[in-house]
């Protein structure tokens, strides 16, 4: 039925400004169907008049899904300015308009051209003008209306999953929640019942149910066990217009799985075990298997088993396997079949995880009962101990015993057995053992020093089958002797100012003892016998096992003294006490006044003076004149050798040459090594050739004992042999002159040429305590000053 109605659009004209009327909602809601507008209009400038205009239509619904021949009539435009003429022409603009509403646009009736699908659109917002053909104006202004499409059921529901997955407990109650399905309509649910679902089964009776306006599923039976069945699957059906004849309908399928519950205890599947074992079988071998069921899975059906106390319980252990869910038989102890040949034991299988909700189905254990049979076997022989600890001292002589070991056949044959040493654990053959009665024995000498433990097997093995032999550790421990004497730790490098001053540290020396005595080291320092009293330095025992070197003098000199030798006597405290003597070498070095050591070698020794730079200068011109004179020197010579000795022939006299070649005394050094003369034990080493100028004047004097009571026809023969046979001589004959000086007097120089202090600073009353031989010195420097004047 088509529904024709005009309703009227009144509009605001004015002159000079134009108010376009409101939307069409606003018209509706006011419910005035004959509006009218007024319009102000000019004329001539003199008057307004008030025009009344006005537009008419039918109201604007569709029924979606049309399936008609022919277009959808939708409604008609009218206006009042329309006469009937075909003056005004009828534009539609908006949504759809042109293809989906058409207007005809002499009489303004709108059609809809295509099928529309509220689904897709329900709301089409349109504008409607009327222009004047011949002037193109319009005749009203654009006003805009809406059209409505109205809802058919042409959607069934459609739930949000093709497949659900669900999970329940086994043994629930009836009525609980599994899951909750869902479904939506596409149709409008504010226009009648399209959009109404209801939910429904269609299978899964009796044992789910839903709820029809929810969509939860619940379980309708009670004790649902999984044993029985796991897997369940339902249909549910969603159903609109609330369910009635008629609606449409989708469905979907839904997988519900009960899970497991520990509601179920482990049962053996037979109540007695037999397993056989040897009596050798090693400690922790596994004997057998069982295995009790249980329906139950997941953690449900973990279990662990025990030996019930009683027969067997210390000798046998069972532990479970949790990849396999068995209990495994083991040796805890050592069987033998001659003691006992059949053990009898209760073992137990019990859940780890029992559920408190299903105690009252019983208990969650069971028991079967595991037979064992020992067998009898060969055994080979066994040791008294599992190991041997032997200790021996290092000095032991070379074929002591030094321990033994026991082994016994445990069959009843008790058959002999000889003893042996593993020569893999022995490659030095340092034992042995006598192979009858296990006594072990010392091949070579100990030394613990090199190697304080041995580590030997030894073998036992039954004589009337080799095969039958057991191998025993045996750890031998030497002990101690003390046999080394405690040395210096380090080689020290140590030195002494010249500037230091009595009492000073110059070196802490630690010594290290190969021993290794049960109460530790304890070292002590002193000085060797043959020099108790040191004049240069003083030895002082720490306490610790160190020993401090201290000077005793105040200053040194280098130019005296360039290196020192200090011999230390150490000893330790064990028995029998060693001793050893270690020497330190002391260099005098200059330092500053920090006591840093700046130089020690000769050449610092060279510029210790500390020139200054005038005296260098000084130094250098007289060796500039020198040179010059030597320069002079040699031209006068060579002048000299032209004139000849003889002027003339018969000039007869004889001719005397005059050598006037002095020695350079004591002073000169370079003639001869007097060093030589006065040392009689001087080595071959500390020669130097006397046609050759030595590399280094300045050398470490050795300290060596001189000869006493030598003869000195032997002492020249000696020194003349040596002479001859000694390679670095010069090649031609040369006069060698031999000195023989006897030992130092124990008394110090009289001489005061030495003494850095003036004559008035020194004391010589001691002179006159000398006795009459030294009468004469004492008078001339023990007398007054008048007297020395």
């Amino acid at each position: 039925m088509r529904r024709y109605c005009c309703l009227p659009l009144l509009i605001w004209t004015f002159v000079f400004p134009t108010c376009d009327a409101s939307p069409l909602q606003e018209e509706l809601n006011n419910q005035s169907p004959n509006k009218k507008t007024v319009g102000l209009t000019k004329d001539d400038g003199k008057f307004l008049h008030r025009t009344k205009r006005g537009w008419m239509w039918n109201q604007f619904f569709l029924l979606e899904e049309y399936t008609g021949t022919d277009t959808q009539y939708v409604g008609k435009l009218h206006t009042d300015q329309d006469k009937g003429d075909g003056n005004l022409k009828y534009i539609l603009t908006g949504d759809g308009a042109g293809n989906l509403f058409v207007i005809d646009e002499n009489t303004g009736d709108i059609h809809a051209a295509k099928k529309l699908d509220r689904e897709e659109k329900s709301l089409y917002i349109l504008r409607a003008k009327a222009i004047d053909r011949k002037t193109g104006r319009q005749v009203e202004p654009e006003s805009e209306f809406i059209i409505k499409i109205h809802d058919i059921n042409d959607n069934e529901p459609k739930f949000t999953k093709e497949l659900y997955t669900a999970s329940v407990p086994e043994m629930s109650g009836v009525g609980t929640s599994v899951i909750q399905v869902t479904a939506t309509d596409a149709d409008d649910a504010n226009y009648g019942n399209s959009a109404k679902v209801v939910y429904s089964i269609l299978q899964g009776q009796p044992y789910f149910s839903v709820d029809p306006e929810s969509g939860i599923i619940k379980t309708a039976l009670p004790d649902m066990s999984r044993e029985n069945r796991e897997q369940y699957q339902v249909v549910i059906q969603a159903k609109d217009m609330g369910g009635q004849m008629g609606g449409l309908s989708g469905t979907t399928i839904v997988n519900i799985t009960l899970t497991d519950v520990n509601n179920n205890p482990p049962r053996f599947p037979q109540s007695t075990y037999q397993f056989h074992s040897p009596e050798s079988v090693p400690l922790g071998s596994h004997l057998g298997r069982i295995k009790a069921n249980d329906p139950d899975v997941g953690a449900n059906a973990e279990m662990e088993y025990s030996i019930a106390k009683g027969e067997g319980a210390d000798m046998f252990d069972v532990i479970t396997d949790k990849d396999t869910q068995e209990g495994i038989i083991t040796v805890k102890q050592n069987l033998d079949f001659e003691s006992k040949m059949l053990y009898t034991l209760r073992v137990d299988a019990s859940n780890t995880h029992p559920d408190a909700r299903f105690r009252h189905l019983g208990p969650f254990k069971d028991t079967a009962v595991v037979k064992i049979s020992v067998e009898d076997v060969d055994e080979p022989p066994v040791f008294s101990k599992r190991y041997y600890l032997i200790e021996v001292d290092e000095d032991v002589k070379e074929g002591s015993i030094i321990g033994q070991v026991t082994a016994y056949d445990p069959d009843a044959m008790s058959n002999l057995i000889k003893y042996s040493v593993d020569r893999h654990t022995d490659m030095d053959r340092i034992f042995s053992i006598h192979s009858e009665n296990g006594s072990i024995y010392t091949l070579k000498p100990l030394d613990r020093e090199s190697s304080p433990w041995h580590n030997i097997t030894i073998t036992a093995t039954e004589i009337n089958n080799s095969k039958q032999s057991s191998h025993i550790p045996v750890f031998i421990r030497i002990l101690d002797i003390n046999d080394h004497a405690p040395e210096f730790a380090m080689y020290y490098e140590t030195f002494v100012c010249e500037n230091a001053k009595p009492g000073q540290l110059i070196q802490t020396v630690s010594v290290m003892d190969k021993d290794d005595p049960p109460r530790g080291h304890k070292f002590f320092f002193e000085p060797v016998p043959e020099f108790p009293l040191n004049p240069n330095f003083t030895i002082v025992d720490n306490k610790d096992n160190t020993a401090g070197i201290m000077t005793r003098k105040d200053g040194y000199s280098r130019n005296k003294m360039s290196t020192y030798l200090l011999p230390i006597l150490i000893f330790d405290n064990d028995y029998p006490i060693q001793s050893s003597t270690g020497t330190l070498t002391i260099r005098v070095c200059a330092c500053d006044s920090q006591g840093n050591m700046q130089s020690c070698n000769a050449e610092a020794l060279v510029l210790s003076a500390g020139l200054s730079t005038g005296a260098l200068v000084a130094i250098l011109l007289c060796v500039l004149i020198l040179l010059v004179l030597v320069v002079l020197f040699a031209a006068l010579k060579r002048q000299r050798k032209k004139e000849p000795l003889i002027i003339s022939k018969d000039d007869v006299r004889d001719n005397i040459v005059t050598y006037n070649d002095e020695g350079g005394g004591e002073e000169d050094t370079q003639a001869f090594d007097i060093g030589t003369l006065r040392n009689p034990e001087a080595r071959e080493d500390s020669k130097l050739r006397r046609d050759v100028m030595p590399e280094t004047i300045f050398q470490i004097r050795r300290t060596v004992p001189l000869w006493e009571n030598i003869d000195v026809q032997d002492f020249i023969h000696r020194r003349l042999k040596e002479n001859d046979s000694d390679p670095s001589a010069p090649p031609y004959d040369s006069l060698a002159t031999y000195a023989y000086e006897g030992n130092d007097s124990v008394a110090d120089s009289l001489s005061s040429l030495e003494s850095l202090a003036p004559d008035c600073n020194q004391d010589y009353d001691y002179l006159s305590d000398w006795g009459p031989r030294f009468k004469k010195l004492a008078d001339m420097y023990g007398g007054d000053d008048s007297d020395r004047d």
